[in-house]
């Protein structure tokens, strides 16, 4: 096993988190803050805006089964990275478009994934996700983690997160772990 990290701000982490739990090669998902200055945020401080920490999910997937290349597109192809600090109604610094890269490694190819996207004219608008190194990662806290799963019954779940999976699945099937299918 090839096992690597990624770090990706997309918006609420609930919505990210449940996509890339059902991606093959993931071995796990863990919600959190990073990217701020406040040290051990917690969720109401990072709601506030005031902390500069993104919700993200930290992926901890097998190399050797899925490329940080497809997590990439994977990442691009679930939310707005074209708009700022904004995904549906989620706004403020919280919610904004960011790759946490681990290595220059990753960092080049977040960077030239953009510029692929940028020359395909993928998007309408431009791509404003920002490529920043990892800092220090605060896991969320308990009750965030493995939200979707937990909380299906739930109004957010059941209109906001379902619907994004369903397109994906759509979209990605391939990249579908085979017993979600």
């Amino acid at each position: 096993m090839n096992t690597q990290n990624a770090t990706f701000g997309s918006g609420c982490f609930w919505c990210t988190e449940a996509i890339f739990q059902t991606i093959k090669g993931v071995k796990s998902v863990t919600s959190g803050y990073t990217g701020g200055q406040t040290i051990n945020p917690s969720y109401e401080q990072i709601c506030n805006g005031d902390t500069g920490h993104a919700e993200v999910v930290q992926v901890e997937y097998d190399a050797n089964e899925v490329s940080f290349d497809e997590l990439l597109l994977i990442f691009f192809k679930t939310h707005d990275a074209t708009t700022l600090n904004r995904q549906g109604n989620d706004v403020g610094t919280q919610y904004r478009s960011a790759i946490f890269y681990h290595t220059d490694e990753q960092k080049q190819q977040a960077e030239a994934m953009i510029k692929k996207l940028t020359e395909e004219q993928v998007f309408d608008n431009p791509i404003v996700t920002e490529v920043t190194p990892i800092s220090e990662f605060y896991k969320a806290e308990q009750y965030h983690q493995n939200y979707f799963n937990d909380n299906q019954m739930k109004p957010y779940c059941a209109f906001v997160i379902q619907p994004k999976l369903n397109k994906f699945a759509k979209q990605f099937t391939e990249n579908i772990k085979p017993e979600l299918l």
